[in-house]
C-alpha cells in the first residue's frame, strides 16, 4: 500500500491576518468562507480579490489555518501557490498583503501586480 503524499498549502495565514478575518466574519452576516482570487486589471495586469461567500463551488481549493476557512478561486492557485496573507496596520492604512512568491511586480499604488504561475513541479504536487 502506498501513502499518499502530502499536498502543499496554496495559502498560509500569519496570526494577525487570521486574527482580522476572525473579527470581520464575527460581524458579517453567516458566511461559509472568505474566497480568494485574483482577476485582470489594474496598471500591472492583475489584481487580487477578497469576497465573502455562503456557498462552496465544487472545484474551489479549500485553506484552513489558524481557526480560519478560507476558499481560492480555481483559476487562481496557480499564481497563489506558496503565498502568505498577512494584515498590517499602521498610522495611515490597514490592509491585507499578499506576500507571493509568484509576484514579479506591483504597480506604485500597490492596488496591482503582476503574477505568474507557479513553477510546474509545485502545481504537480497538488495533484493526487
Amino acid at each position: 500500500m502506498t501513502t499518499a503524499r502530502p499536498r502543499p498549502k496554496v495559502m498560509t495565514l500569519t496570526d494577525a491576518a487570521a486574527l482580522r478575518v476572525r473579527h470581520v466574519m464575527a460581524s458579517q452576516p453567516p458566511a461559509a468562507a472568505l474566497k480568494i482570487g485574483v482577476k485582470k486589471g489594474g496598471c500591472a495586469g492583475m489584481e487580487y480579490t477578497m469576497s465573502w461567500t455562503e456557498t462552496q463551488s465544487k472545484f474551489d481549493e479549500i485553506v484552513e489555518d489558524k481557526g480560519v476557512k478560507i476558499l481560492i478561486d480555481p483559476m487562481a492557485v496557480m499564481y497563489l501557490l506558496g503565498t502568505e496573507m498577512d494584515y498590517r496596520s499602521d498610522t495611515l492604512s490597514s490592509q491585507f498583503v499578499f506576500n507571493n512568491p509568484n509576484q514579479k511586480s506591483a504597480c506604485g499604488c500597490g492596488e496591482s501586480v503582476t503574477l505568474a504561475p507557479a513553477a510546474r513541479e509545485k502545481l504537480e504536487a497538488l495533484k493526487v
